[in-house]
């Protein structure tokens, strides 16, 4: 009998074990996250990359693959993927944006610039409230263990209440 419980323990935390590593984020274009947020408001979270950043890649391949900050990210945000160096036009509520000058090579999309504030950086993670408002964009490389008390931080409206460097001192990583 001993067995036959321990047995159905090991399986059990195998599943969710499985579970966890088939956590994943899904990605949607900044045009779908304005539809869902109208329909169910959520804050958004936009990895503005470029196919040529090595530190873009390397941020997908650890910390958006990870699975408890994916699983987080999924619940607690609408995530949105921006090539920066996009060349299409992008429509987002009355706003429209473009790439001025697409033929040109490794030249901002409107958008990427007006997300980052002029202040162009690969990778940066843009996060904006229920109602298109940036919050904060973050420049550079996070790992799991960076992002996760931003993601807490900001998510959960703690922004609005406590200085980041208290915040930070008392956060609790899951990881």
């Amino acid at each position: 009998m001993k067995n036959y419980i321990l047995a159905s323990v090991l399986l059990l935390l195998s599943f969710s074990a499985m579970a966890q590593k088939d956590s994943k984020i899904e990605w949607i274009s900044i045009e779908e996250a304005f539809e869902r947020t109208s329909e169910n408001p959520k804050k958004i979270i936009i990895d503005v990359y470029t196919d040529w950043c090595g530190w873009c890649k390397r941020m997908d391949a650890t910390t958006f693959s990870d699975p408890t900050i994916a699983a987080y990210i999924t619940e607690n945000f609408y995530a949105v993927k921006l090539d920066a160096e996009r060349t299409d036009t992008v429509t987002v509520g009355n706003q429209t944006f473009v790439n001025e000058n697409p033929e040109r090579k490794r030249n901002p999309h409107n958008m990427a610039i007006a997300l980052m504030q002029g202040k162009m950086s690969y990778p940066t993670i843009v996060y904006l409230d229920e109602t298109f408002n940036i919050i904060q964009a973050v420049p550079g490389y996070q790992t799991p263990e960076t992002i996760e008390p931003i993601l807490h931080f900001l998510s959960e409206d703690n922004y609005k209440e406590i200085p980041w460097e208290d915040y930070q001192k008392s956060f609790k990583s899951k990881l």
